[in-house]
């Protein structure tokens, strides 16, 4: 017989996924470094990554926002040398822990089966022996980004209209064939062999079935979520719905998850077992798209009443908050959402846009908010904040500056 589900409020649920996604504990006192920044790629088990550098690089704002100023550096270092974290496709690419790259090997394995469609197909046909030449040209010179592939080929067009080159080098990485190494400036991928990559005790690990594989992931995900519908967790890694909703059953028979009933939801929910409830989130952060608090609109509606959409691909006239929109978490809800650009010629911090929420007063919101605006101008070395006026938040913003 399935346990009966425990029933809790919508507050609840809210003050648990904060605080599944490190937003329960005040920010440390001390300089955050390594080992913190490691212990919050574990919890949250991802940092997303986006070319956007309107303002930072998303990857580097999900710390900031749970941790304060760190070191910007840290990151890549982590990643590029010390390789604690690694990339590849979780939600969308993302820096995730280098000790869960076996529970990716499936998802690895499925890619090389499927041979990534017609488009590789259709490169081997033309150009046979073209993979193996490019494979051997990274193993034989080292890193190699795509336009260092000697016969790289040109673009078909804008976004995905790689070279031939670009396409081989992203079927051998989704494949695990290489691994990215690092990054250039202006965000190219480097490539190299996953052996010369990913260190060898991670390599060594046996790799688990793809069942395994997915009962571990969703036992993470939904620490990093708290409490979460099939869909939150199976959106959170992009894994397949089926196999998400066989490996929760096996967590529940195993006493891992427990069901839930949470109010206004009209889905089933689940959570770890060990999952505690806190009685009050005081957080104060500025979230980016990309941020995995954030990163599910539909869950973001349904946690915190706040339709969020972003707007980067929209036309400017079109936009009714701004290009980069950061919703602004206080307390334990969203208040306000703020557009922001960092102009680092004139090194300022712009706040193109503020808009309260629904229901809050932007003078209590407007103080704090501040205080954020100022702690991330000081992180990024942004010696003035400027702000537009756009929104009716951003004048009482103005004033308290």
């Amino acid at each position: 017989m399935p346990p009966i589900p425990t029933r809790i409020s919508a507050a609840a649920a809210r003050r648990i996924a904060l605080a599944a996604q490190g937003f329960a504990t005040p920010r440390p006192t001390r300089s955050v470094g390594r080992r913190q920044i490691g212990r919050l790629a574990d919890r949250l088990a991802l940092f997303q990554i986006d070319s956007v550098n309107v303002l930072v690089r998303a990857h580097e704002l999900p710390a900031f926002a749970r941790l304060g100023p760190y070191r910007r550096a840290l990151i890549s270092e982590m990643t590029e040398r010390h390789r604690d974290l690694f990339e590849y496709w979780g939600h969308a690419a993302c820096l995730m822990p280098t000790r869960n790259q076996p529970l990716f090997r499936w998802r690895m394995q499925k890619h090389m089966d499927e041979n990534h469609g017609r488009r590789m197909d259709r490169i081997e046909r033309d150009r046979p022996g073209y993979f193996g030449a490019v494979l051997d040209e990274v193993r034989r010179r080292g890193p190699l980004a795509a336009s260092d592939v000697t016969d790289g080929g040109t673009a078909k067009g804008p976004w995905w209209g790689w070279a031939d080159g670009k396409s081989v080098l992203e079927y051998l990485f989704w494949a695990g064939e290489l691994s990215v190494a690092g990054r250039r400036s202006g965000f190219e991928r480097v490539y190299d062999l996953t052996e010369r990559v990913i260190p060898a005790r991670i390599l060594a690990l046996p790799t688990p079935p793809m069942n395994d594989a997915y009962r571990e992931l969703v036992r993470l995900v939904t620490r990093a979520l708290g409490v979460a519908t099939r869909r939150d967790i199976a959106n959170y890694l992009y894994l397949g719905s089926a196999r998400t909703a066989v490996a929760i059953t096996e967590l529940v028979e195993s006493g891992d998850l427990v069901p839930v009933a949470v109010e206004g939801w009209s889905d089933k929910a689940w959570l770890a077992s060990t999952t505690r409830t806190p009685r009050r989130v005081d957080a104060r952060a500025l979230l980016a798209p990309f941020d995995s608090l954030v990163f599910d609109r539909a869950r973001v509606e349904r946690l915190f009443g706040m339709r969020y959409r972003i707007e980067i691909y929209t036309p400017a006239q079109r936009r009714t908050y701004g290009y980069y929109v950061m919703p602004f978490l206080l307390g334990d809800t969203l208040v306000a959402r703020v557009d922001l650009k960092a102009d680092r010629a004139r090194s300022a911090l712009l706040v193109q846009g503020a808009h309260a929420e629904p229901g809050f007063d932007p003078a209590t919101v407007a103080g704090p908010l501040v205080e954020e605006l100022k702690l991330m101008a000081g992180w990024l070395e942004l010696t003035t904040i400027e702000v537009r006026s756009n929104g009716d938040l951003a004048a009482v913003v103005a004033r308290s500056l």
